[in-house]
This record gives structure tokens, sequence and C-alpha cells, in this order.
């Protein structure tokens, strides 16, 4: 949060603004230098969960293989494979920078064996890995329906590769026209809610601050998007359950966000309240209370969906289906 200033300090607020413009401009470049040692261990996680996949396809334990069994060999789908580890690492990492913004946010934040800045940022590094895993998991999706579109030719193929990777709604194949528009939301939402943070200074500590908080719904989009589409997680076993479990400390940690954040004008029924007026104050009570109601239910229905088991996933089948990804375009 950003000092208040007085009339009389004008000149210095301003001379201060604009070496906070300045530091600005340079923690994006700083920041990138921060967060190479991340992204070394993001790829070098990338390649375990590649090789993990890879051994389980021609083992044929695959559950990949199992959705589609065309799919089998590791070699010749290995660029499909290598979308599927960036997407978990991808997931892995957009958990773990949210898990960061939220223990920053939330109460308590002073009583953690880290400092608030190192917490900082490590949150600004993995969301930086985060883009780039996400973009990395899209892109190379793109170059495996690239590669299986034989009966184009290249111009189309690469259209074809590029539009049902990254146009939404063009997709138009089984689950993917649900699960494929709600990654690309995830990932298109992600990289300007991420990047805000760097021109602040533009456009208000209030108005990033605001922009910020969606940055859960990115997060949300993504875990929908794999329990949609990740065939890893496609039937109701353990990798499943594990993915449910996993999203207890998430929903526990935005409910005592919502209930006690860090910031005292944030607080419901704080007594900062009146500073935006009677009926924007009862708005923002009323709408924080129904978040809370709302996260409160997630984390029950968390629990639930663990305990009993039904997790929606499918049962998987005695005799696996031959499908493909979707029709190859063009003629024979």
């Amino acid at each position: 949060m950003l000092p208040d200033t007085t009339p009389e300090g004008a000149e210095v607020a301003a001379s201060r603004g604009r070496g906070r413009r300045g530091a600005d401009r340079v923690a994006l470049r700083g920041d990138l230098r921060a967060a190479v040692p991340d992204a070394v261990a993001a790829l070098v996680v990338t390649a375990g969960v590649f090789v993990f996949l890879s051994v389980r396809m021609d083992s044929g334990a695959s559950a990949t293989a199992a959705v589609m069994p065309f799919m089998d060999d590791s070699r010749t789908y290995w660029m499909y494979l290598l979308s599927q580890a960036f997407g978990w690492s991808g997931l892995l990492w957009a958990w773990g920078t949210v898990i960061l913004g939220l223990l920053l946010s939330g109460p308590g934040v002073a009583r953690l064996p880290v400092s608030r800045q190192a917490l900082e940022r490590w949150h600004r590094t993995t969301s930086l890995t985060t883009m780039a895993l996400m973009a990395a998991h899209a892109i190379m999706f793109a170059a495996e329906l690239v590669r299986y579109e034989t009966k184009l030719g290249w111009v189309d193929r690469l259209w074809a590769g590029f539009a049902d990777s990254f146009v939404p709604g063009w997709y138009d194949s089984g689950t993917g026209r649900t699960a494929i528009p709600i990654g690309q939301g995830a990932l298109y939402l992600a990289v300007p809610l991420g990047l805000l943070f760097y021109v602040r200074h533009r456009i208000g500590p209030n108005a990033w601050r605001r922009l910020h908080r969606f940055v859960i719904v990115v997060y949300v989009l993504s875990v929908w998007h794999t329990l949609l589409y990740g065939t890893n997680v496609w039937y109701d076993e353990w990798p499943r359950t594990v993915l449910w479990l996993l999203q207890l400390p998430i929903a526990a940690l935005f409910l005592l966000r919502l209930v006690r954040p860090a910031r005292r004008a944030e607080r419901l029924g704080g007594p900062d309240r009146r500073a935006a007026g009677p009926r924007q104050s009862w708005v923002g009570r009323a709408a924080g209370r129904v978040a809370v109601v709302l996260v409160g239910a997630t984390v029950v229905g968390v629990i639930a969906v663990v305990v009993s088991g039904h997790d929606g996933g499918r049962a998987r089948p005695a005799d696996p289906p031959a499908a493909v990804p979707h029709e190859q375009e063009g003629t024979p």
C-alpha cells in the first residue's frame, strides 16, 4: 500500500512517485533475472513428468492411452506428452504462486519464517514461471495438432493447429469443445493480470489490487480445464483424488483471506467501511459475506468429494474406445 501524502508534501510525493515509477519499470527485468532459477526448476520438474508419462505410456499403464488407444507410442506422440508435462508443471506452479499470494494477503504473514519481501519476490517469480509454462503447454498442444493434420498443406496445418489451440470456440471435438476454451480463458487472463503489477504506477495501486484479485479465477479455470480434459485424471482413480485434495489448502487459505484479510480496509465490517460511503460499504460487505459462504461451501464440497469418492471421474471401460482427437481435415 502506498503511503498517504499531504498537499504540503506534493513536490516530495511527485519526486518519490517518479522514483517509484522508475523502480517499477526496472522490476520486470529484475524479476525475470530472479525467475531464472525458478524456471530451471520448473523445466527439471517438466522433464521428470515427461519421462514418467512416457514410461507409463510404453508400459501400457497410461490413462491417456486408455482414453485414446491409438496414442500408445510415446515416440510418435512425444509433443502431446510434453504438452501434458508442461500443463502439469504449470498447474503445480500456479498452485504454489496462489498459496504465496494468499499467505501474503491473509492474517499472520508477519509470523512466517521468511520475510514479507522474500515472499513477494517468490510470488512474482513463480507467477512469471507459471505464465511461461501455460504458454508452453498451449504451444506444444498446437505443435502436436500441426503434426497430426497430415492431410493438409503446411500453411493450412499451421493455421489449424493455431486456431484449435488459441482461438476460443474453434476446437470442435468432444470434451475439448468446452475444456479448451476454459484453458484458453485461463491463459488469456493470466498474462495481463500477472503483468499488471509492473504498470501499477500508471493505473493506480487501488485499481491494481482490485484487478489482481481475479487471479484466483485463473487458477479455478486451470483446475476446471484439467478436470475436464486431463486424460491423466480422466478416470475416478487416485490421481484425480489427489488433484481434488490439493484444492483444500487453496480453499482454506482463501476463506481465511476473506474472513481476516491483512489489510484493515478490506475487513468485513472494519472501521474504514464508511470511507467509501454507505451504499458502497453495504454492497462491499454483502458481496464479501456471500463470497465467504461460497468459499466455505467449496471447502465442505471438496472434503465431501474426497471422502465419498464421487469426484466426477469416469469409470475405466473394459474395452477402451478407439477415438481420435478429431477427424483430420482435408480429403484423403
